[in-house]
């Protein structure tokens, strides 16, 4: 038997590794032109973030600040939650503003926002405002100035409009009003947010970011800096489920959506290949008939691929380091 073993993983030892990567490529294109209802487990970072937009719901005089700091070599990892974002004040008729730092997340912002909105019946200048692309250089007055007034700060929107003349301005002035800012970037541009706009006005600020800047902004969570932030793809795909299972729920009993809530998150299945809800309340499944669109999948579609492509490559690990101690071994008898 065991003469059968180490002839086994001495084979495996010589495999071609091209067979290794045809295995791994097979392990991500399959879970994304098949899906599958993985267990998506909500984070804490998470739902702070969630937590505080819902707070604002149906206030005419709070809204959110989206920043774009991004281009898109990091639109798989942010695009799915700024979508997310959106949607969730857009179901919960919360008022948004965006904005941009760089030509090249311009056409991005555009995007996320049509992408977003087709569901709704929202207008321009009344629900949400995109102030869009502005210098880099003018990012410290900008950010300043939106401590005193925003109209001040900003004179125009994207379509050339006077802020100061648009029905979402009657009752927005300053970061009292708009008092929470989420940065999406690859980097570390939401802590620029940190050093001005919270340290000098208080506003709250989240953070949107790639899965490898992550441990950068850890400190600034435990320290309180940051309320909340979007861990890469796994943050959207949280963001993603917590929009269906909350902010999109409509029931007679709900009509503005389902309060938040810890255990029925932990309760509700949201399927990937089916077309609406499940809830499972008291063991029995229920299909509230809420649809799913599949462009509001994506995270969640996309981390059923990253987890079996892990997955996959610690077996490779595994199975590699087996073979190579017991290839040692032998060699050594």
């Amino acid at each position: 038997m065991n003469g059968k073993i180490i002839a086994f993983f001495d084979k495996m030892q010589k495999l071609d590794r091209r067979y290794i990567y045809l295995m791994v490529a097979l392990s991500i294109i399959i879970p994304l032109v098949i899906p599958f209802n993985s267990p998506t487990f909500t984070s804490e970072t998470t739902e702070n973030i969630y937590r505080k937009i819902d707070s604002f719901a149906g206030d005419p005089t709070k809204a959110v600040l989206l920043s774009f700091s991004h281009d898109a070599s990091t639109m798989p990892e942010l695009f799915p939650m700024e979508v997310s974002v959106l949607r969730h004040c857009f179901e919960r008729n919360v008022r948004i503003f965006t904005i941009c730092w760089s030509p090249a997340a311009a056409p991005l912002m555009e995007h996320a926002i049509n992408t977003a909105k087709e569901n709704y019946d929202v207008t321009s200048g009344v629900d949400y405002v995109n102030f869009g692309y502005k210098p880099n250089s003018l990012f410290l007055p900008i950010v300043l100035g939106m401590g005193e007034d925003i109209s001040e700060a900003i004179d125009t929107d994207s379509q050339g409009r006077k802020i100061k003349n648009l029905d979402i301005m009657k009752e927005i002035k300053n970061y009292d009003d708009m008092n929470l800012v989420i940065d999406f970037s690859g980097g570390g541009a939401a802590l620029s947010w940190v050093t001005y706009a919270r340290a000098k006005f208080g506003v709250n600020v989240a953070a949107g970011i790639t899965a490898v800047m992550v441990a950068d902004y850890y400190p600034y969570l435990q320290t309180g800096q940051l309320i909340g932030m979007f861990r890469g793809l796994k943050g959207a795909a949280e963001y993603e489920k917590m929009v269906d299972v909350f902010a999109s729920y409509e029931t007679d009993e709900y009509p503005n959506g389902r309060p938040f809530s810890k255990e029925v998150i932990k309760n509700v299945k949201v399927p990937i290949t089916k077309s609406t809800i499940i809830y499972i309340e008291d063991g029995v499944e229920f299909d509230t008939g809420i649809p799913l669109n599949y462009k509001y999948k994506v995270a969640r579609i996309g981390m059923n691929a990253q987890s079996v492509a892990h997955i996959m490559i610690i077996v490779f690990i595994i199975l590699g380091n087996i073979g190579f101690f017991l290839t040692r071994k032998k060699d050594n008898l």
